[in-house]
């Protein structure tokens, strides 16, 4: 690598890069030792049949299941982030410095292919959470190991503080933060392209068409038409289209009524991880976490979609005001900030809603939901209704509704409430650690910063290859992940987002040599 080059790195490093302060070390450092223990503690619920799928199997069983989901959501979470944010730059820019990412990038970009990968996509992270649940989550109230004391049991285990950890952590995070930055290097490898294969092959299942039946009818109450970049379906595929949204509003209905018939029966695991709360009750908290991740779901939507408008626009209520002011305080450092919290509450709220709906019925017990068969039963004890029901009511629709109605998010009191929650837990530090697994990843495996391949969008202009526009619409779906950055510009992950105008002002008057 010549001078000059090695120069360029270090000069995008240096714009990435988090600078250390004491506090921020402390954070660092005590967010993985919380991360150590978290690890420690799940392993030992499973090698003591303390989690559904050890006792059930195995213990090895559940670790290796529980290692190959956490893999896989890590890649999801991380893929996501790095094909919401390559669609504005020219392919023939990356396409011979990293040809499996430009395999990636011609099939997820091609008609509204990205689209059809992100509504998959969102059912694979709850289905493997789910699965991740059943692998590390301990199933009994009672369920002790470490011989720790009572208050730290309730904090890890009664509250799932240690699943939460691990998973946003080592799931999650880590691979976003990397992902954000390194678009080109993350997804550079087949397992990716494996990954946006398998979240296509899910959406055209149509298992979560009805999905596409919300779009369009928040598409009309908004007034904003929905772009797309095929052509309009006619005859057997207006057929097949359509079919697949009825089939998919039968498996909706079908999964909120196991869960609804299961919970009143006390037939899911809140019956044996909390004995003391009442099947009404635990119907009530499964719809208003249902909510609760709506709101993170669609307030992120929201957020991003506003962030590009003049701040007199952003809010039109008292409390929208104060959202905005809140979150683009100090020219956007509460953003990121916001992301981090909602990710953990998003994970909290996800292992809750699974223990609520996870169905504790041993199949051949003769005791089966609505009668089915052993080995139907059997398949809706993996989550399968539940990732359904959630993906769909609590968070594509919300997602949808945040992108076609954003004011009206931003408006709404909770929203505000919301905010400020998030941005206390992502003050306590407990995912800090995150930023140094993603390190450790990049140094691991060579990841460099997308500008050193493609340069920033300021170069990128000067030699003839600026980004492409997109146009907002009612109905796209970007939820789940860090995204509003372009690929090379400093960004949310590591210091304030700057307004149009602070972009405009930064803009070099001289052209710059991409390639130098």
């Amino acid at each position: 690598m010549t001078d000059a080059e090695l120069n360029k790195q270090e000069s995008h490093a240096d714009s990435h890069d988090v600078k250390l302060t004491p506090f921020t070390i402390f954070r660092y450092t005590y967010s993985v030792i919380l991360l150590i223990f978290s690890i420690v503690l799940v392993i030992a619920l499973m090698f003591t049949g303390n989690t559904k799928l050890a006792a059930d199997a195995s213990p090895w069983a559940a670790l290796i299941v529980c290692i190959l989901a956490v893999v896989w959501l890590s890649m999801i979470e991380g893929q996501q982030a790095s094909l919401v944010g390559l669609p504005p730059v020219d392919p023939d820019l990356y396409k011979d410095t990293h040809p499996v990412t430009y395999l990636n990038a011609a099939t997820a970009f091609l008609g509204d292919n990205l689209d059809r990968y992100l509504m998959g996509r969102q059912f694979m992270v709850l289905l493997v959470v789910f699965i991740i649940n059943l692998c590390g989550a301990p199933t009994d109230a009672n369920a002790d190991v470490l011989n720790m004391p009572q208050w730290l049991k309730t904090i890890f285990l009664d509250v799932g503080l240690g699943m939460i950890i691990f998973t946003c952590q080592l799931g999650q995070l880590t691979t976003q933060v990397n992902a954000s930055h390194c678009m080109l290097d993350f997804i550079n490898n087949y397992f990716a392209l494996f990954t946006l294969y398998v979240a296509m092959t899910i959406e055209f299942s149509g298992i979560m068409h009805c999905s596409y039946l919300i779009q369009n009818i928040l598409s009309f109450a908004s007034g904003k038409p929905i772009q797309s970049n095929e052509e309009p379906r006619t005859g057997l595929k207006f057929v097949f289209f359509w079919g697949r949204v009825l089939m998919s509003l039968a498996i909706l209905g079908f999964s909120l009524a196991v869960i609804i018939s299961a919970l009143f029966d006390g037939k899911t695991m809140m019956a044996v991880k909390y004995p003391n709360v009442s099947n009404g009750a635990s119907i009530f908290l499964f719809f208003f976490l249902c909510c609760i991740v709506g709101m993170l779901e669609g307030m992120q939507i929201a957020f991003f979609a506003v962030a590009k408008l003049p701040a007199s626009e952003r809010g039109t209520s008292y409390f929208g005001k104060k959202t905005c002011d809140l979150l683009f305080k100090g020219n956007g450092q509460n953003l990121p900030g916001f992301m981090i919290g909602r990710q953990l509450t998003v994970v909290a709220s996800f292992f809750i809603v699974a223990s609520i709906t996870s169905m504790n019925i041993q199949p051949g017990s003769g005791d089966n939901i609505f009668g089915v068969s052993d080995g139907a039963q059997a398949f809706l004890n993996l989550g399968f209704h539940a990732a359904v029901v959630t993906t769909i009511i609590a968070s594509i629709t919300w997602q949808l509704a945040a992108s076609a109605f954003p004011i009206a998010f931003l408006n709404f009191p909770f929203t505000y409430v919301l905010l400020v929650f998030a941005l206390f837990l992502e003050w306590t530090g407990l995912c800090a650690g995150s930023w140094v697994l993603a390190r450790i990843m990049k140094k691991a495996l060579k990841y460099e910063y997308d500008e050193v391949y493609v340069g920033t969008p300021e170069e990128r202009a000067a030699n003839n290859h600026a980004d492409k526009d997109f146009a907002d619409d009612a109905g796209k779906l970007y939820g789940g992940g860090f995204r509003g950055h372009a690929v090379g510009s400093h960004d949310a992950l590591d210091g304030p987002i700057h307004s149009k105008d602070a972009i405009d002002e930064e803009t070099p008057d001289e052209p710059v040599d991409a390639s130098a």
